[in-house]
């Protein structure tokens, strides 16, 4: 049986656009929600991305959208990335080597990503 974890156990409404604080030094992940096959983070990015050289290998797949500013993505293979603006998703799957090449630096870029095991 799967257990369920839900941050803030409480039945206030939350806004995945409050609550940002105005300097990130570095981009700023928080887990909305976690069960044993899934895991659902907001991530807020300023120009933030993925250091230089490292590569995500992520042993489950992730479902992505952004919902605010722009962002580019590099798949391991690929000559170009793939370029976000907000509304634009896409899923990753598992062990599909990547990285974030852009962020929005003049924006808050918002991610709400779901990582789910098959």
């Amino acid at each position: 049986m799967s257990k369920l974890l839900v941050v803030g156990m409480t039945m206030n409404v939350k806004n995945l656009f409050s609550d940002i604080p105005e300097t990130l030094r570095r981009e700023l992940v928080e887990v909305l929600l976690r069960s044993d096959s899934l895991r659902v983070e907001r991530i807020v990015s300023r120009g933030h991305v993925t250091p230089p050289g490292q590569w995500y290998d992520q042993a489950d797949g992730e479902w992505v959208i952004l919902l605010a500013g722009r962002a580019e993505i590099l798949f391991a293979g690929d000559s170009e990335p793939v370029k976000l603006l907000s509304g634009d998703y896409l899923n990753i799957p598992a062990h599909k080597k990547h990285r974030v090449t852009t962020t929005a630096a003049d924006t808050d870029t918002i991610w709400l990503a779901i990582h789910y095991a098959m």
